[in-house]
């Protein structure tokens, strides 16, 4: 539905979905050149991924609002805050720290509380949360759907209290729309498994320069930058991350090789339970 305009890439992304796009190697296809970064070495084709997806921070820090329909995607969090941290430094303006309380739910492990410090699980917002003005940050909670505010949420940073963030819904129904954003008690998910059960006292958002392919679920955007440091791993992951962007000019990809970080492919695995496919029809 995305790509009607360009039939081709529309095509192409059904042989994903389908998993009809045959394997060139161990169950790898291969993506075409038109797609790639083509930089040598991962860590040049990350920052040329950057300058294709955003090449100019400068200007989208006058205007926030064309920079919430690009983003990067990627398999996990980890990723997704190592790519947030290097293009937050590159955004233009003066950084704004904010320091979460950290405090374990059992009594006998109150000594950890340094160690809870360096936990980030999935869904809760860093101990140290970095923004800046006009930079794109998504929400973490449910706060109030009604006022749009809900888990997924993308936001322009607005002006920075001790208590509360001023933000502007960036998408949606509500966009354009000023809200405040308080500091919450937040608990990792029991799915989880986290070595401490904690709570963090803390702003529930975080930067959103990246997401993970998940997350991007149900999203249309201008431009799709792909960033695929181990291949995917669930059904369909490939194609939903592919079939954000509307053209094949709008989505770059970069690949990196299984054995050697340091270099890129164009080879990468397509996972796709063909028992699904056929079960859903």
């Amino acid at each position: 539905m995305r790509a009607q305009a360009d039939p081709t890439f529309a095509s192409y992304l059904m042989k994903i979905g389908n998993g009809t796009e045959p394997a060139i190697y161990q169950n790898k296809i291969k993506v075409p050149s038109q797609f790639l970064v083509q930089k040598c070495g991962s860590k040049s084709s990350l920052y040329a991924l950057f300058d294709a997806v955003y090449p100019d921070l400068h200007c989208f820090f006058n205007d926030p609002y064309p920079l919430m329909d690009r983003a990067i995607l990627t398999t996990k969090n980890e990723f997704v805050d190592e790519i947030n941290m290097l293009l937050l430094e590159k955004f233009p303006g003066e950084n704004k720290s904010y320091i979460s309380y950290d405090e374990p739910l059992d009594s006998k492990y109150l000594h950890c509380q340094d160690y809870l410090h360096t936990l980030c699980p999935p869904g809760l917002p860093p101990h140290t949360l970095s923004l800046k003005k006009n930079s794109p940050v998504i929400l973490l909670r449910n706060l109030n759907p009604c006022e749009g505010l809900c888990n997924g949420t993308r936001l322009i940073c607005d002006m920075f209290g001790d208590h509360t963030i001023s933000c502007i819904i960036a998408v949606g129904e509500y966009k354009g729309k000023h809200v405040l954003i308080p500091r919450i008690p937040l608990q990792p998910s029991k799915d989880e498994n986290c070595p401490i059960p904690f709570k963090r006292c803390q702003f529930p958002v975080k930067s959103c320069f990246a997401m993970t392919v998940n997350k991007a679920q149900g999203q249309t955007l201008d431009f799709v930058g792909l960033y695929l440091k181990e291949p995917v791993f669930s059904h369909g992951q490939l194609y939903v991350a592919m079939s954000r962007a509307k053209t094949a000019a709008s989505l770059k990809i970069v690949i990196c090789n299984d054995f050697d970080e340091s270099t890129c492919t164009n080879l990468t695995e397509n996972v796709v339970y063909d028992e699904i496919i056929k079960y859903i029809l």
